[in-house]
């Protein structure tokens, strides 16, 4: 077996040969830091894939196919441009989303947002509708081409299905997102509706066209350390539906795997996802409230899958702290329908041979 047909069997309670043992990328001050301690070269500073198979990595969960344009819903998305320079040296910025931020030109990390230029229907009619109709022009034929002939492929792509809510978020802010739902319904939902009905009709065009791929994925970003950003009733109402709009259209092309890719508590919003197609949680983080598959497993039967539970924090610790954990994943495999995977990219505070150390473990283990 590929890997490509090891995950899709994991996943769909299959037989298989052995575990993946599967990544989510480096940050790039960690590979900065490799290289400074002479374990990869300068060149492979900007090669991901290349660092993580030298660590003994089998590949990134994460390889999903973008067959757009742009990163993001809107096209054009807002021209990136300093808007003001303070005299601290701190930078007002307008960034993609049509967001102001403040930026340290010497720091890393997620800036402040200062304003937003979604505010209300004016706003929305002269700055965003017209950035969210589709054509095709949005859409790059050169990704989508690639994908047809999928005979040689060795390890699962996905299509990227897009954000229904979290991209909104962005956009009008968390404050401006709040406020919206109360003051203006009638604009909230054409907002979503927006949003939604231009991936749809990326998603719809991806697969007519004859690309194929493994999976379908999702981005929202729409929870926090104690829940969700949105009521769970109002994601319910008025996102599910999109949700099941797009996962009812993959799976006519046989796609059966979606996953989903929101960080924080997710725990109130499962149920919508589940109840609209999505099946797979990506990541699943164990971190600061202790998330797993298998009180979810538990509740929720098979229909339930999951990438990611891996306690990457045992990077920057010793040997048996790495043991312990691929021990407790162990447990976690044995449910099926589970790849464990560090949840997001591996931090500066990771030790070279730890993380060989753990990937040498998991071969042995899972093998």
């Amino acid at each position: 077996m590929n890997n490509r047909e090891r995950a899709m069997a994991i996943l769909n309670y299959q037989p298989y040969d052995r575990l993946p043992v599967v990544h989510f990328a480096f940050w790039d001050e960690t590979l900065q830091k490799w290289a400074e301690e002479g374990h990869i070269t300068l060149d492979e500073v900007h090669d991901h894939n290349g660092v993580a198979r030298k660590l003994g990595f089998d590949f990134d969960w994460f390889t999903t196919a973008m067959p757009v344009t742009e990163m993001n819903a809107l096209f054009p998305h807002f021209e990136p441009q300093v808007v003001e320079e303070m005299p601290d040296g701190y930078l007002k910025v307008l960034d993609d989303f049509g967001v102001i931020v403040l930026k340290n030109p010497n720091a890393t990390g997620i800036p402040p947002e200062l304003d937003h230029l979604l505010k209300d229907r004016k706003s929305w009619e002269e700055h965003f509708k017209p950035r969210l109709q589709f054509t095709e022009q949005r859409i790059n034929h050169d990704v989508l081409n690639s994908l047809k002939d999928d005979s040689s492929r060795e390890q699962p792509i996905g299509l990227y299905c897009g954000s229904l809510i979290g991209e909104i978020r962005n956009c009008l802010g968390m404050v401006g997102l709040s406020y919206l739902v109360v003051d203006d319904p009638p604009l909230m939902d054409e907002i979503i509706n927006t949003f939604a009905d231009v991936y749809y009709k990326v998603v719809e065009y991806s697969l007519a066209y004859g690309a194929k791929f493994d999976f379908g994925h999702f981005w929202e970003d729409i929870c926090y350390k104690s829940g969700p950003l949105v009521s769970p009733s109002f994601f319910r109402n008025k996102v599910g539906p999109h949700y099941r709009r797009i996962c009812s259209l993959l799976q006519q092309y046989g796609i059966e795997i979606i996953s989903l890719d929101c960080d924080g508590k997710i725990d109130a919003l499962i149920p919508t996802w589940l109840e609209n197609g999505v099946n797979t949680m990506f990541p699943i983080e164990v971190g600061t409230w202790g998330a797993s598959i298998k009180p979810w497993r538990e509740k929720y039967g098979r229909q339930i899958r999951g990438v990611g539970g891996m306690d990457k924090r045992v990077f920057a610790y010793d040997y048996p702290a790495i043991d312990a954990e691929v021990d407790r994943l162990k447990s976690l495999v044995d449910l099926g329908g589970y790849i464990p995977c560090p949840d997001h990219r591996i931090p500066p505070d990771a030790k070279w041979e730890n993380v060989q150390y753990y990937c040498d473990r998991m071969h042995t283990v899972f093998g």
